[in-house]
């Protein structure tokens, strides 16, 4: 077995200790039927990014964390990418201008969809009152379809074998997910929904829901419709690029990585909480992203030992090793400058013209050298899942450099 257990928590790839240390903390904490890393794991909030914990009858708001729904999306176009290279810069222009990228913005481009007549929107009238059940819903329409900062992505790539072009995205549920995730917080803590949460620490043991309680039935309620929020999102977003290129998909893959599941494991009825990570149950396809100067790829899961050992569970990036800080420099919010971080932006835009790759936004706390080589994540699951198609990035948009990102992954 190419996993290793480090006090109960079934760990893959090379421990992070303060990974190790949070995911061990959620293993000792509610009702616990297994704690997981990924090979992607590093430090988070709570739970750590890359980790899997499975519970019996219980869900975990911190587990899912404040960006709720966020995943990806990648679709195969009729095009071919040398068919656009000669353009590339200004397709890259067009996305970046088209596109709504940062924090706190709206879509410039009112989307009306059928997610605003759900019934789970109730579940606001029951927690925040009329005032803020319509506060949120307007948030949510003015900003469905926009992709926020931090991580968060709209990429062309293309796929070596065969040169089709390929578009990705990642982003997740946007403000609405994080005033969610915030209220039931709020809730499990004894204050208002709306109430401003005091500092939390990074440290802190899972905050807990029973499922068979109000507070665990309201939250997966709430948690579900984020999630379609943040596909109908991702599809906006996705179709919006098929447009400006004047393309059609013939093939997509589109998969959540912090979101909660019912799912059976050994006969066990569980709710399985994956922050950072990609569902991988035998057959099933999902879209992992490296960074902007690596590979992504779309992967299927296997029917093997390994793979139920996991839990059903693999990788959604390829993980940071460097912090934003440490990357970028702490930054001066009242002068909108940095100090001396570790990677220049001229390391990052060579290393990024090295690899042929056309930028739009992004800082250096986003460069290739914050990320570990996908590569060898993969290769620490290689026996839980297949890659189906390899993709090279050559056209990345992101929000721009000095946005602050509260999202948390």
């Amino acid at each position: 077995m190419a996993f290793q257990i480090i006090d109960g928590v079934r760990v893959w790839g090379e421990p992070d200790s303060s990974a190790v240390s949070q995911a061990v903390t959620c293993a000792n904490h509610g009702n616990v039927v297994q704690a997981l890393l990924m090979a992607d794991h590093h430090k988070g909030y709570s739970q750590p990014i890359g980790g899997v914990v499975a519970y019996s009858g219980q869900i975990s708001p911190s587990g899912v964390g404040y960006d709720i729904g966020c995943g990806n999306k990648a679709v195969r176009t009729n095009l071919m990418a040398a068919d656009i290279m000669p353009q590339i810069g200004s397709m890259m222009d067009q996305i970046a201008n088209q596109i709504t990228f940062g924090v706190g913005r709206g879509n410039r481009n009112r989307v009306d969809h059928e997610l605003f007549d759900d019934p789970d929107w109730n579940v606001y009238m029951q927690v925040a009152g009329k005032k803020g059940h319509d506060a949120l819903k307007r948030l949510a329409r003015e900003q469905l379809g926009t992709v926020g900062s931090g991580n968060h992505y709209v990429d062309l790539f293309t796929e070596p074998s065969t040169g089709r072009l390929w578009i990705g995205n990642h982003f997740g549920s946007r403000g609405f997910g994080h005033k969610t995730a915030s209220g039931f917080l709020n809730l499990a803590a004894g204050r208002g929904f709306l109430d401003k949460a005091p500092g939390e620490h990074m440290d802190q043991a899972p905050t807990l829901f029973d499922l068979d309680q109000e507070h665990g039935e309201l939250y997966y309620r709430a948690m579900k419709l984020a999630g379609r929020y943040a596909y109908a999102g991702r599809d906006y977003v996705i179709d919006e690029v098929l447009r400006l290129l004047g393309a059609t998909a013939d093939f997509a893959v589109h998969n959540h990585h912090n979101f909660a599941w019912k799912e059976q494991h050994d006969g066990q009825e569980t709710i399985v909480v994956r922050k950072g990570a990609t569902p991988s149950a035998p057959g099933q396809l999902g879209f992992i992203g490296g960074s902007m100067g690596d590979i992504s790829v779309i992967v299927r899961g296997k029917d093997s030992l390994e793979n139920k050992q996991s839990f059903y569970s693999t990788v959604h990036g390829a993980g940071r090793v460097m912090s934003r800080t440490q990357a970028a420099g702490k930054m001066n919010w009242k002068t909108r400058t940095r100090n001396g971080g570790a990677i220049t932006r001229e390391q990052m835009k060579q290393a990024i013209d090295d690899f042929g790759v056309e930028l739009r936004g992004a800082d250096t706390d986003e460069s290739p050298f914050v990320y570990r080589k996908l590569q060898t994540v993969l290769d620490a699951h290689h026996e839980t899942l297949d890659v189906l198609h390899v993709l090279k990035p050559i056209g990345v948009c992101m929000a721009g450099a000095n946005e602050f990102d509260p999202y948390k992954d």
